[in-house]
């Protein structure tokens, strides 16, 4: 019987961490291919791990922040943008993308998050859309993307993110292009910011409590015949 394998220090980050890391080249090409990254422009890479979106979107020609938490795969960008000349044109940020402070500069954001942080992602890009990007492309699970992307807004967080941004499915990714390779298939969601947007700005701190309402099911009555949904 084969020994068991013995986790090291990575297993264990990967673990803590929820990391999941691209891993194949075709599917890294298609999706810069979707994000088309313009010359100069500037992109946030949220959880840039080992670069594998980092090194191409620089090679592009922008300018990318790429933001990592763990300080072993932060040494590495280092080194791999060292090798590739690109420590001009990549600005590498160790911290949680939810203590990051976006850029004044119009910019842009490119994510390959923990599957398990993407609801704390959106809220940090989309709660506050005077100081969101002008679009962002993320790569998380296939149902959650689907689910954001439906038209009209399928859930209460969606709608409240409407009146400013717009939601696009982009292509699927096959879960062994990741390394580990993760229980569930990915796409990339598309979201830009509406020009104009359908509410002024100020309202977006309120209007998730004001369509709640609207979103939470009837409460169950109770009558002589027992507890039954009322009748509209």
């Amino acid at each position: 019987m084969p020994a068991k394998r013995r986790r090291t220090s990575r297993d264990a980050r990967r673990r803590s961490l929820g990391q999941n890391f691209l891993a194949d080249r075709t599917e890294i090409d298609r999706i810069i291919q979707r994000i088309d990254p313009q010359r100069d422009e500037l992109i946030v890479d949220v959880g840039a791990g080992r670069g594998s979106l980092t090194i191409p979107l620089a090679q592009a020609g922008t300018r990318v922040i790429a933001v990592e938490k763990d300080s072993a795969w932060v040494s590495r960008l280092h080194e791999k943008a060292k090798q590739a000349g690109l420590l001009d044109r990549i600005e590498i940020v160790r911290c949680d993308f939810r203590a990051i402070r976006w850029p004044v500069d119009p910019y842009r954001v490119v994510a390959n998050p923990p599957f398990g942080l993407t609801t704390a992602l959106f809220e940090k890009l989309f709660d506050t859309p005077a100081e969101g990007p002008r679009r962002a492309d993320v790569l998380i699970q296939l149902d959650v993307a689907r689910k954001r992307s439906v038209v009209p807004p399928a859930s209460l967080r969606s709608a409240a993110w409407a009146p400013w941004w717009t939601f696009e499915l982009g292509p699927t990714v096959p879960r062994t292009a990741f390394r580990p390779v993760p229980r569930v298939d990915a796409a990339v969601l598309t979201a830009r910011r509406r020009d104009p947007a359908v509410l002024p700005e100020w309202l977006s701190p309120r209007l998730r409590e004001l369509l709640r309402p609207g979103w939470e099911p009837p409460k169950r009555q109770q009558g002589i015949e027992g507890l039954k949904w009322p009748n509209y």
